[in-house]
């Protein structure tokens, strides 16, 4: 085997069941089995690559700039993803690139907004089961939230698969077998749900090596009776390690978590979900036409998340339920500040699923425009909500912080309309930097010498077609058609035969290409710091961030609950338990 071969199979000895994305330049590579693989799947051409060995090795790839749509594919068929990179320049390298895997992608672990539907949350599961307990815990790791909860005696099973039927989530990590579950619940997992089932990892659901952990990742969210619960804790712990383990990134952001018990919301099993159409009709299986259809006028991703999972987990708590309709109340009572709400939190973007990406160093500059943007309107709104009188709105006014030292930070860094790429300058806004826009000046000035130089050449030479061109390989050149090569002057040296002419070079335009080109790779390098240091303090205020896009996402839900209740000419329900015995 080759040098780079040896590598591969290292790495890949330790992802057996992933297809592995090992990097090679510009293009993602798979070999052998994942290559014959990845090329069915993602109908690719099949080539080969030498390995030392008497047959060339399968091979196929994609370009690592627009892998994820590829990746997206794999995981939507049930596939796990191991992404390997170059860890250091190769240009510094001795020897052979250093490479390892930096995330594993799975179904359940997605963070991808193109990958991912705006409306619905994606869930990983983590099922802690023993003969008479159950510990369960959902988290979408695309908005850092966590739901658990805990059920026993008899029927675990029966309120497992219940449970799995509200959140239908798209992988499910176990403590027992398949086997040992029963083949109707497993088969529910898979055929159902259309879930990955990560069964048996048994080493992950220990309570004692769960506890601190679980305590330190949730701190003052979790109560001491939830830590003394072991399912629960069994269960959030695996939940971390397997995140952990796929993403291999601080995961400290991870702290909003609801644990909920039997009792607090409404129980429904999945047939009277289904034949009540609270989120998907019986027939098309489509929102359109069902409950959540009908309820869900919301003007962001954000609210039409939380209204889903409201619709849900209908509340029992008579004291929740009339804090909720006051609120929906004040709402549909007050047509401009309805309006005027919805008018604001239309400009919202998806903070939550946005912070995710900050937090895991995947963001780009426009993405942190977009949380600026969202910010911007935050002063407006809390101003808007001043004169709102409910318990439940004014609590949310009174709790939404306007986040101005992010908006400035961002606002005054980053450029209105940045582009895609983090490493190819453009992001920083003028004004900002010095010494970047020092250096933006020596290019603009290089570029202007250029043009100016050329027309100095056709006039000292007098070849009129003369033009001045560049590409990678021979960086700024002379070009001359044929008929003119008779008048090249003496100082011109020539670099490359074309079929309609030549191109030269001179000592002067080479030593401007080395000003321009040094300029631009210190501005790339210069606005790429930046950028990061930006990025990390937007990234160290994520905790703030996530409880304003749950406040927004609050508002939303209720405005339009209330535009719904106007509309179709709702009566606001008196709620008590006089008849509960």
């Amino acid at each position: 085997m080759t040098p780079m071969m040896e590598q591969y199979f290292e790495i890949k000895n330790q992802y057996k069941d992933h297809i592995l994305f090992y990097r090679l330049g510009d293009f993602y590579e798979m070999f052998f089995d994942d290559a014959i693989l990845a090329s069915r799947e993602l109908e690719l051409t099949l080539t080969g690559r030498d390995c030392g060995e008497e047959e060339r090795a399968p091979m196929c790839g994609v370009p690592f700039h627009s892998s994820e749509g590829y990746i997206g594919t794999l995981v939507s068929k049930g596939y796990k993803v191991a992404i390997c990179e170059q860890t250091e320049n190769p240009a510094l390298a001795k020897g052979l690139v250093k490479r390892e895997v930096i995330r594993v992608v799975t179904p359940g672990t997605l963070i991808e907004s193109d990958l991912l539907s705006d409306k619905k949350n994606n869930y990983l599961c983590s099922g802690y089961m023993s003969q008479f307990e159950c510990g369960v815990a959902f988290a979408d790791v695309s908005t850092a939230r966590v739901f658990a909860t805990f059920f026993c005696g008899d029927g675990i099973d029966v309120k497992l698969r219940n449970e799995l039927g509200t959140y239908s989530p798209s992988e499910i990590v176990l403590n027992v077998t398949e086997k040992k579950l029963g083949g109707e619940l497993a088969d529910f997992m898979h055929m159902t749900l259309g879930a990955m089932v990560n069964d048996n990892r048994g080493a992950q659901f220990d309570y004692e090596g769960s506890l601190e952990r679980v305590r330190e990742q949730f701190g003052a969210n979790l109560r001491e009776d939830h830590l003394e619960n072991k399912p629960i804790v069994s269960a959030l712990g695996a939940l971390l390690f397997y995140i952990e383990e796929t993403q291999k990134k601080d995961i400290s952001y991870i702290k909003d978590i609801n644990v909920y018990q039997e009792g607090q919301y409404l129980e429904m099993d999945i047939n009277t979900r289904r034949n009540l159409e609270i989120t998907a009709t019986m027939r098309t299986k489509e929102k359109k036409g069902s409950l959540l259809g009908v309820l869900d006028k919301t003007v962001t991703a954000a609210g039409a998340r939380l209204l889903c999972n409201w619709v849900e987990h209908p509340l029992l708590n008579v004291g929740d339920i009339c804090r909720r309709q006051n609120a929906v109340e004040e709402l549909a009572d007050g047509y401009i500040l309805r309006e005027e709400i919805r008018e604001l939190l239309s400009n919202v973007l998806d903070i939550e699923r946005l912070v995710t990406r900050i937090v895991y160093g995947t963001a780009n500059a426009r993405d942190l425009r977009a949380v600026a943007n969202t910010v911007a309107i935050l002063p407006e709104l809390k101003e808007l909500l001043a004169s709102c009188r409910s318990d439940e709105i004014s609590a949310l006014r009174d709790e939404l912080e306007t986040l101005e030292d992010v908006y400035s930070k961002i606002n005054t860094a980053i450029c209105e309309n940045p582009p895609v790429s983090i490493r190819e300058g453009g992001m920083i806004a003028e004004g900002f930097s010095e010494d970047v826009d020092t250096l933006r000046l020596i290019m603009s000035d290089g570029k202007s010498w250029i043009s100016r130089f050329a027309d100095e050449e056709k006039e000292r030479t007098g070849i009129k077609t003369l033009k001045i061109g560049y590409n990678r390989v021979f960086g700024y050149y002379i070009e001359v058609s044929k008929s003119f090569t008779n008048m090249v002057p003496e100082d011109y040296i020539r670099k490359q035969t074309l079929a309609n002419g030549e191109r030269y070079i001179t000592q002067e335009l080479k030593d401007m290409e080395a000003t321009i080109l040094g300029a631009a790779d210190r501005v790339n390098a210069l606005e790429y710091e930046i950028f990061c240091e930006v990025r990390d303090y937007v990234a160290a205020a994520s905790t703030r961030l996530q409880k304003v896009a749950a406040i927004l996402s609050k508002l939303d839900v209720y405005a339009s609950l209330a535009t719904v209740a106007v509309k179709n000419k709702y009566v606001r329900p008196e709620v008590d338990k006089s008849d509960v015995i």
